[in-house]
């Protein structure tokens, strides 16, 4: 791994052991080897393209809100696809937007614009990128509905494809990194019956009043079990409040960890296997993770 070549070639933007706690809605995480952030999607796959001849590891984030990073750290250069890489564009009923604008953000243009359909996920807390990377979604909506085409790096060259028949499944799709990067994607949303704003302002109320907001959480942790809701299945295990350090099953909503104070990944890794064990014992359902750990 020749990491200071690649420093030296981006004239020291790629700042070196970044705490990942600083980039992650968890608020948790040791540091990464590097930490940069593209200011055109040319420097993206520029800095990509020269990882790979100096053979050195790359992880693509977003805004960080579905992320459990290792207290040790990554030992990756960390590219952050953000606010440099977020323009939106409408053109009637098509909404393009770079990988690194806000759902949030995207969502009230769009409605603003006189468009509906974006207003059910539009409390998911990141970017367009990593919601197409996972396919997010709330409400009985997902960010996969909307999509039509979608640009990024594949094998080192940049590409645009149409969605196919596949592409997006239940927290997956065919668009997630290191495989795929994704740059930019199009939407196709329909006129605002008219309630639109009335149903983001419902999801907003019903988002504050569910979900625990006032500590630092990555979202729900676990995937929905078919038949079931993870959440109440935590809850009827009698596991809402229970704590591992600082880190606690969610007395307002069981299906999300927060950290308290001071939670470290060991404190919510032992949580979510306990939560694992207990449910499968009680249940016979073995709950799967939808946050995403990285790093050791």
């Amino acid at each position: 791994m020749r990491f200071d070549e690649l420093t030296a070639k981006f004239h020291a933007r790629i700042r070196r052991s970044v705490p990942m706690r600083e980039h992650t809605t968890f608020r948790i995480g040791g540091p990464a080897l590097g930490f940069f952030e593209p200011e055109s999607f040319e420097e993206l796959s520029d800095v990509l393209n020269t990882a790979h001849e100096l053979d050195v590891p790359v992880f693509i984030m977003g805004n960080g809100s579905n992320l459990l990073v290792s207290d040790n750290g990554i030992k990756a250069l960390v590219i952050k696809i953000g606010e440099s890489l977020s323009e939106i564009n409408i053109d009637g009923s098509i909404v393009t937007s770079g990988a690194g604008a806000l759902l949030s953000n995207v969502a009230r243009q769009s409605i603003a614009s006189g468009l509906m359909g974006l207003e059910l996920i539009s409390g998911i807390p990141g970017t367009i990128g990593g919601a197409l990377a996972m396919n997010a979604g709330s409400y009985g909506a997902q960010i996969g509905d909307f999509v039509v085409s979608v640009k990024g790096i594949k094998n080192g060259k940049l590409i645009e494809c149409d969605i196919r028949d596949g592409d997006f499944g239940y927290r997956t799709s065919s668009f997630g990194a290191p495989e795929f990067i994704v740059c930019e994607a199009t939407l196709e949303l329909k006129p605002d019956d008219g309630g639109a704003v009335g149903r983001m302002t419902e999801t907003s109320r019903l988002r504050r009043e569910k979900q625990p907001l006032a500590y630092p959480s990555a979202g729900s942790v676990f995937k929905r079990p078919e038949g079931h809701f993870a959440g109440a299945l935590i809850d009827n295990a009698g596991l809402k409040g229970f704590q591992i350090g600082g880190a606690q099953v969610s007395e307002l909503h069981a299906g999300f960890i927060v950290n308290k104070g001071g939670a470290t990944c060991s404190d919510v890794l032992n949580l979510i296997y306990h939560i694992q064990k207990t449910v499968f014992d009680k249940f016979g359902v073995m709950l799967e993770t939808e946050v995403k750990y990285i790093g050791g």
